[in-house]
């Protein structure tokens, strides 16, 4: 028999937020002699937050049969409606239109539904959003809006805002969506909605606002998140795209030791059961290696991102430009905006005007300059800014103008720089540099170069690295990168490039390439000279 102490234990857990704790207990206690219908919420929600989806689900489909054996229509339809919701995320739609009808039968036949009403019909409206009739999912979610309101449930206000903010964001109200995503944190930070839904509030919100380039709200919102898993240290769920979003932001701001340590404890998290984690971990490494030259990695992550059913773009596109493929990137950058919606295709436009410009149709990178820029008008903020300065200044070089290009790289400079975004900040001197070069500003050009230098070698950004030194003339004179470092000591060691390269997660390309660049800048001609250098000058 089961003890009411010990299903005190398991509810005193789950209360405390002790999501690892509470599951072994009920759990166990559900194994034995079984729940009642309440605590087998209580195990779903639990089972859930510890990323076992399959376990709670079993649970929640239980505790809906237990409700109905007792006559309790509202219990029913709350976990009918949370099975649709869970279902919805699983990618299990034909189950999920089975659990909505089964919630808004038991709703309509309610005397007295209250704002279950409106909870019954709040997965039937996210699916219409992700059928892409965002017009119709707006009028849903604003009826179920005023249900919530007049009843004054304020967990499914915020849970329908999250959906109504979308929705206006696809009909291209996108300062609208916004408005309503900012009521739907406050709710989380005044704890108005439960651990299930605070997490996927935060992290939905936070994901549109990187697509957006609003780095303010970002910021503020995963800061949120991260204290929000900080203070459940037994929480799976939500944990591992946390650091995976919180990885996003440290690459925009250059701190990629910082946010390669978050992409891997991403993906841990996401192999400890964090399924919302999918596509975040694997593509923000991927991320990573194709900024630092680990073209392989780079290649096997965005691959295993797609594996989630989302596309690994940009990046995926950028890291063929960067290794060669410049025809395959074109056809899939081009491929993958057509069949966007216009918010994703805004967040994909200046890998557009990249790699246009690169696969010499400045026509092409043209258009997409003038559809950001336009779009940018319906909420601009200082990173869309910099961002729309940045794809100006390509265009205009591409197209012969290095004057122009000039004055819209400087822009891009300082609002690179007024954000702290490093990376980008030098990627847009070295244009500039180009830019002086032109007009014959040696000097000047000479010393954006440097500056730009300083940030890659610091970064680690060996492809950039390599561009700039190709560019620069400086092969001969510039110092080793802490990447080059590495080669020349396994040279010493003996190793084909090859080999340095499966212990670098480099391609063999890059490795003779960075070989290639040692001997340029030290002066040698062979791999056997290299290895005396080594030794001579104390690498090994």
């Amino acid at each position: 028999m089961m003890s009411s102490s010990a299903i005190e234990a398991g509810r005193t857990a789950a209360a405390e937020r002790r999501w690892g704790d509470a599951h072994e207990v009920l759990a166990r206690i559900d194994e034995n002699d079984g729940l009642a219908a309440s605590d087998l919420e209580l195990l779903a929600n639990v089972a859930l937050l510890r990323g076992e989806p399959p376990a709670s689900i079993d649970a929640w489909s239980r505790a809906y049969s237990a409700h109905l054996a007792h006559d309790d229509s509202a219990g029913a339809v709350r976990c009918a409606g949370w099975l649709a919701l869970q279902l919805i995320e699983l990618g299990d739609y034909t189950n999920c239109v089975v659990w909505a009808a089964r919630a808004m039968r038991i709703a309509n036949a309610m005397a007295d539904p209250g704002a279950l009403a409106g909870f019954a019909r709040l997965a039937p409206a996210v699916a219409q959003l992700g059928s892409g009739e965002p017009v119709e999912a707006r009028r849903m979610f604003e009826e179920i809006l005023a249900i919530a309101e007049r009843h004054g449930d304020r967990e499914l206000a915020a849970n329908t805002r999250i959906g109504l903010g979308k929705a206006l964001i696809e009909v291209g109200m996108i300062e609208e969506g916004f408005d309503c995503f900012d009521r739907c944190m406050a709710a989380v930070a005044a704890a108005d909605a439960g651990p299930v839904s605070a997490g996927v509030i935060s992290c939905a919100v936070i994901s549109d606002a990187l697509m957006a380039f609003d780095l303010e709200r970002a910021s503020a919102w995963t800061s949120v998140l991260v204290r929000f898993c900080a203070q459940q240290p037994q929480l799976i769920t939500f944990s591992g795209q946390c650091r995976a979003l919180e990885a996003s932001l440290l690459l925009i701001r250059g701190a990629w030791a910082e946010a390669s340590l978050a992409a891997e404890l991403a993906l841990s998290r996401w192999r400890a059961g964090d399924y919302r984690a999918v596509w975040g971990a694997p593509y923000r490494l991927a991320e990573l290696g194709r900024l630092r030259g680990a073209f392989h990695s780079a290649e096997e992550n965005y691959r295993r991102a797609g594996e989630s059913g989302w596309e690994p773009q940009p990046g995926l596109s950028l890291l063929h430009l960067a290794v060669g493929r410049t025809q395959r990137a074109q056809d899939e950058i081009r491929r993958t905006a057509a069949g966007s919606d216009p918010f994703t295709r805004r967040f994909l436009l200046p890998a557009v005007v990249e790699i246009e410009v690169a696969a010499g149709d400045p026509d092409a990178a043209r258009r997409a300059v003038d559809e950001l820029r336009e779009s940018s008008r319906s909420m601009p903020t200082p990173m869309l800014d910099a961002t729309v300065a940045a794809g100006e200044a390509r265009v205009q070089l591409a197209g012969g103008d290095p004057s122009a290009a000039l004055g819209e790289a400087r822009a891009a400079i300082e609002g690179w720089d007024a954000i702290g975004a490093r990376y980008e900040a030098a990627r847009i001197r070295v244009l500039a540099g180009r830019a002086q070069l032109e007009l014959g500003e040696r000097d000047a050009a000479r010393a954006e170069f440097q500056r730009a230098r300083q940030v890659f070698v610091a970064l680690g950004a060996d492809p950039a690295l390599a561009e700039l030194d190709d560019l620069s003339g400086d092969r001969r004179t510039g110092a080793l990168t802490a990447r080059e470092v590495e080669v020349l000591r396994l040279v010493s060691t003996g190793l084909t490039n090859r080999a340095i390269g499966a212990r670098l997660s480099l391609s063999e390309k890059t490795v003779a390439r960075h070989l290639s660049n040692i001997f340029g800048k030290l002066g040698l001609s062979s791999r056997a000279a290299a290895t005396a250098y080594a030794y001579e000058n104390g690498f090994v």
